[in-house]
């Protein structure tokens, strides 16, 4: 601005800079949110791979695709829960360097807020001085238009050349004793006037240097907290992405474990474990108590059959 007290370019700049720091203050906290959302979910996985059953009385080798499922579901847990605390690491980061930023800029700040005090104070001191000066210059011009000679005891003034009788002297140098004071209250206001002048003038080159200073300063902060945040989305980007791909191997085990289950070998292991023999029941053989006196030859059991499973 082309006014010497404004600070709104400043002010901007700050402003500017205070949004920076509010954004990547959101983006910790969504850091943070996720956080909790990931352990939440990890947490309940885990829950649900050991407290619900899941095919509990299956045997051999779908039991144990079964039992790697479960397992790999709770290790997908796990990885959540680890997924959060990585959040919460990568969320402290962020705030470190955000309260590090701060710190830096509060030290240019108390700089700039002191400078910008003095030269504020200066310039209306400046401005009060130039006032009194302006004042006194104008009462010394009212003053010389009393001037008047004296001639013969008689007073006469240019301007009226009006003739005033010496009784009338102690009056006229009264008006004349405080022009002399004007003059030299002028002299002396003048002085301080271009004293205070030059004494903004080095206060408004120091400023103008310390402020060109914070704004370098502030700029340098800008592009790396740019960076840094743009580096943070990044890094979260291939967080979720590695978490995908290890998610995605887990799932991987799952399907090899499937490719190696058998429905003839599940069933051949439950014959073979539950088995009571190879051979059928004889068929019950008739007796004949009716006429038993006869000497009937009595039936012969036929011999047991071998069955298949």
């Amino acid at each position: 601005s082309t006014d010497l007290t404004s600070t709104v370019g400043y002010d901007n700049i700050i402003q500017h800079l205070n949004d920076g720091r509010k954004n990547c203050k959101e983006f910790e906290d969504f850091l943070k949110e996720r956080a909790i959302i990931e352990e939440k979910y990890g947490k309940e996985l885990i829950n649900l791979s050991k407290k619900k059953p899941c095919g509990q009385t299956e045997l051999h080798t779908l039991k144990r695709s079964l039992d790697v499922f479960k397992q790999q579901v709770d290790n997908v847990g796990q990885s959540h829960i680890q997924l959060a605390q990585t959040f919460r690491e990568e969320a402290k980061k962020m705030e470190d360097f955000r309260e590090k930023q701060k710190l830096h800029r509060k030290k240019i700040e108390l700089v700039m807020e002191a400078i910008h005090k003095n030269r504020n104070l200066q310039y209306k001191k400046t401005m009060e001085v130039k006032q009194t000066c302006c004042s006194a210059s104008r009462r010394t011009g009212a003053h010389r238009h009393t001037h008047c000679s004296c001639v013969g005891g008689r007073l006469i003034f240019p301007s009226t050349r009006a003739v005033l009788h010496l009784s009338s002297l102690s009056y006229f140098w009264q008006l004349f004793l405080k022009l002399a004071q004007t003059k030299s209250a002028l002299e002396d206001s003048d002085r301080s006037y271009q004293q205070n002048i030059a004494a903004l003038e080095k206060i408004r080159e120091e400023w103008q240097k310390e402020h060109i200073k914070a704004c370098e300063f502030f700029e340098t902060q800008e592009c790396e907290r740019i960076s840094y945040f743009r580096n943070a989305l990044w890094l979260h980007a291939n967080q979720l992405s590695l978490d995908c791909v290890q998610n995605d191997e887990k799932y991987e085990d799952i399907r090899r474990s499937l490719e190696m289950c058998s429905v003839e070998k599940d069933i051949d292991f439950f014959v073979n474990l539950r088995k009571t023999g190879s051979l059928a029941p004889a068929p019950v053989v008739y007796e004949n108590y009716y006429n038993a006196q006869r000497n009937a030859t009595p039936m012969r059991s036929p011999a047991p059959v071998p069955i298949s499973r």
